[in-house]
């Protein structure tokens, strides 16, 4: 194998304003490896391949690509180098096929041959063994789908070294292990790829060797065979830590919410959710299983009164045996008839928090109608802000700091911290540790296990089965927008999960 590596970094450090970003971050990746990047929210990581990619200059130290020094100062650079970055949030155009979408942007002549380009593309995914129709416009292709295209698009410009951001995020297992198996194919052509993600068990079965940052610094890299999720999590966090979840078994259940055939219809009179029908307990966990768009979020906003409901029923049954129904209610509503009800929905920024706002004022936003009087009561929800980021290692200058200037994992922790510490008697969660650290993501399972242990009714929609099946008592699988399946979680396998998200015949185990 070539001896060059394909990227050397030396002593590079990035700064904004009095936050260091990177500190003399020196690393070395391989051609032909798969090369893992672990560290906690904040350490680093999407600032460092920021760099690579020429979204950030680094304000310090040197880059090497192939053993020669380069200057990386816009994405244009970084494709002329062979680097390519695919992040978690595709850039596509809806309405172009696939082919289109690959050349988009590229020079070439007036008149573009198509069928040149297509049979360019089908070399690509023959060669790497992809799974895709050049031809196929984008909004009708799956989440796997688009991620494919995005990453022949690279290889279309001649990407030798890859960077791939959260890749199997919304992702079914089936869909993870083709994924992986173009990966290893790319990396025996000679490819260099870099992972960021926060899934040890992935990371091990994947990479070749992991490199771990630690607050914006360089700890080490290690060999994948000699590491453990166990051994990575202490290295990321420089401390001893537990990698348990801990569910225990239901105890005093009672029925809080009970959903009978809601069907959701959207602006384009699109079905989102049909005939749903199920129950939730207090006491219980229940996990939501499904390929992205298959209705999740469109299910837990109908019963948040965020979303319109085409017909059925949404019934919350209190303590004392009386019903309400909740559709036709909006959130206020809800909560003046007396439905605890606490929701983190999958839009951070834009549904649950304000950006331009602080810590403390957005904490305040759950309770600021509570005053007795017309002035805002400030010192109760600065007072449980100091205690959310005490609990959940908020990284943040101080509880006076815009939400918009910490890191997307460190807004998740306020988001979810501050749902979690009003006590509700329904909490639904959307990906509610999606961009989160291994240790913190821990937190928030022990911090869900105590709502439950407490007799809250926790509605967990996640992305990764393995917790789903760990954390979960039951799980609901939604296959577009339909109900395939309510499933025992101490029973049920990984791969049966993943089939019932990509199939509409009903299972009840």
């Amino acid at each position: 194998m070539d001896t060059v590596n394909a990227i050397e970094l030396k002593n590079i450090c990035k700064y904004f304003g009095e936050v260091i970003a990177n500190k003399d971050i020196s690393l070395e990746v391989r051609k032909g490896e798969i090369l893992s990047l672990l560290g906690e929210n904040g350490s680093g990581k999407t600032t460092l391949m920021n760099m690579l990619a020429g979204i950030y200059f680094p304000d310090e130290g040197e880059i090497f690509v192939d053993g020669k020094e380069v200057k990386i100062t816009c994405p244009a650079d970084a494709f002329e180098l062979g680097i390519g970055m695919i992040h978690q949030h595709f850039k596509l155009i809806e309405t172009f096929t696939a082919a289109e979408n690959i050349i988009l942007g590229l020079p070439g002549a007036e008149i573009i041959k198509m069928n040149e380009v297509i049979d360019k593309i089908n070399d690509l995914v023959n060669r790497y063994s992809f799974e895709l129709d050049p031809t196929k416009k984008i909004y009708n292709m799956s989440v796997s789908e688009k991620q494919t295209v995005e990453i022949v698009k690279m290889l279309y410009r001649g990407a030798n070294i890859l960077i791939l951001d959260e890749p199997t995020a919304v992702l079914t297992p089936q869909e993870t292990d083709r994924l992986f198996d173009v990966l290893r194919n790319m990396r025996n052509d000679g490819k260099a790829i870099i992972i960021i993600t926060h899934k040890l068990h992935e990371m091990l079965s994947l990479s070749d060797r992991v490199a771990v940052l630690r607050k914006g610094e360089y700890i080490r890299t290690v060999q994948t065979k000699d590491a453990t999720e166990l051994s990575l999590t202490e290295m990321m966090v420089g401390e001893k830590v537990t990698l348990d979840i801990g569910r225990k078994e239901p105890h005093d259940i009672v029925k809080r919410l009970e959903v009978k055939n809601l069907k959701c219809v959207d602006k384009n009179n699109v079905t989102t959710l049909d005939n749903v029908s199920f129950d939730v307990y207090g006491g219980e966990v229940l996990g939501i299983a499904g390929i992205a768009g298959s209705g999740q979020k469109e299910l837990l906003e109908a019963i948040a009164g965020l979303q319109k409901v085409e017909s059925g029923s949404i019934v919350y049954c209190g303590d004392n045996g009386e019903e309400t129904e909740l559709i036709g209610k909006n959130p206020l509503e809800i909560r003046n008839v007396g439905v605890a009800l606490s929701f983190v929905p999958e839009d951070r920024l834009g549904m649950g928090l304000v950006a331009n706002m602080d810590l403390a004022d957005n904490v305040m936003l759950r309770s600021y109608r509570e005053g007795k009087s017309s002035f805002v009561n400030r010192k109760d929800p600065r007072k449980k802000t100091e205690e959310i980021v005490d609990e959940l290692k908020v990284v943040t200058p101080s509880i006076s700091t815009p939400i918009r200037k910490l890191s997307g994992g460190n807004v998740q922790k306020v988001l979810v911290g501050r749902e979690i510490s009003n006590a509700p008697s329904v909490l639904m969660t959307a990906y509610a540790v999606r961009g989160l650290d291994i240790n913190t993501s821990y937190t928030i399972y022990h911090l869900i296990n105590e709502q439950k242990d407490h007799g809250t009714a926790v509605i967990y929609v996640g992305e990764d089965l393995d917790v789903l099946l760990e954390l979960a008592d039951r799980i609901l699988v939604l296959c577009a927008g339909k109900v395939t399946g309510v499933v025992d979680a101490r029973s049920v396998t990984k791969e049966q999960v993943g089939l019932m998200m990509t199939k509409h015949t009903e299972e009840v185990m």
